[in-house]
């Protein structure tokens, strides 16, 4: 799933281009998709965007007029895109903006899965869509990231994900995260030193800025990742071969020199096939 990185990057990419002309057309949209009817689509038709902003993993484009918000959430299997005037573009895309200029802002998804989501919504019902999300990743400081440990007793990997405590961080930027920081995936969150919330705090904000500085230039995962999906390859640190854990939903990567004192973590999938 695209997180802070990837969709801040994006962000900016997008921000000039849907200002340029009022909408033509909005939709169609798959019915999976599209999770709001009132304001119906049809409402964005002759407006302008102000442009995009970003909330979390969500996108977000308010009208000119201040009038709408049209919200994004790609998911793990969405993608976002703008096509110029002639570009060619997907059929049948999960959702399409047309403007007047020819350009199109698509969102495709891949698999048969569509969790997807574009929302309608009144400044209002924007603001309450997003009231459960913490605050942004990047503003976390080191005093509010001890009270955001201290308030919940929490694996460390399970607490960077949760939106509704940090904003913007997912599976990817978890595990480069607590590698930089040279934390155990699994530490808890209420047990941490002051030395130890301090090189998190600042792991949170070197890695997201790395990465966005890297996505921004359009490099690839291979090229942004030093730890996610990295399976047996030497740490970049120590030389030690990664190793993970399986859930069902997500893999957690890690070097046990650098985060579990050389202890390697049971992986819970293997040990059920195992009984």
């Amino acid at each position: 799933m695209p997180e802070l990185p990837e969709v801040e990057a994006l962000r900016r990419l997008l921000n000039d281009p849907v200002q340029a002309f009022p909408i033509a057309q909005a939709g169609p949209a798959h019915v999976a998709t599209l999770k709001t009817i009132d304001p119906p689509l049809s409402a964005l038709e002759g407006r302008r965007l102000a442009g995009v902003e970003r909330r979390g993993k969500r996108l977000l484009f308010p009208t000119a007029d201040g009038k709408l918000t049209l919200l994004m959430h790609q998911m793990a299997g969405g993608r976002v895109r703008y096509l110029r005037a002639g570009e060619s573009g997907p059929k049948l895309p999960a959702f399409r903006l047309r403007f007047e200029g020819g350009g199109e802002l698509v969102l495709t998804e891949a698999g048969a899965k569509k969790r997807a989501g574009v929302w309608l919504l009144t400044p209002e019902q924007a603001e309450q869509e997003l009231a459960h999300l913490g605050p942004e990743a990047l503003d976390v400081d080191e005093a509010r990231l001890a009270e955001i440990c201290a308030a919940d007793s929490r694996r460390l990997h399970a607490l960077l994900r949760d939106q509704r405590g940090i904003a913007g961080i997912g599976r990817a930027w978890a595990n480069e995260i607590l590698h930089a920081a040279r934390l155990s995936p699994f530490a808890i969150s209420t047990h941490l030193e002051p030395e130890e919330l301090e090189r998190l705090a600042t792991a949170i904000h070197d890695e997201l800025e790395r990465g966005l500085a890297l996505r921004e230039h359009g490099a690839n995962d291979k090229r942004t990742y030093r730890v996610h999906k990295r399976l047996n390859e030497p740490c970049y640190r120590c030389a030690t071969p990664l190793a993970r854990v399986d859930y069902e939903e997500h893999t957690v990567f890690y070097c046990p020199a650098c985060q579990t004192g050389g202890r390697v973590l049971k992986d819970r999938r293997l040990s059920r096939l195992l009984r």
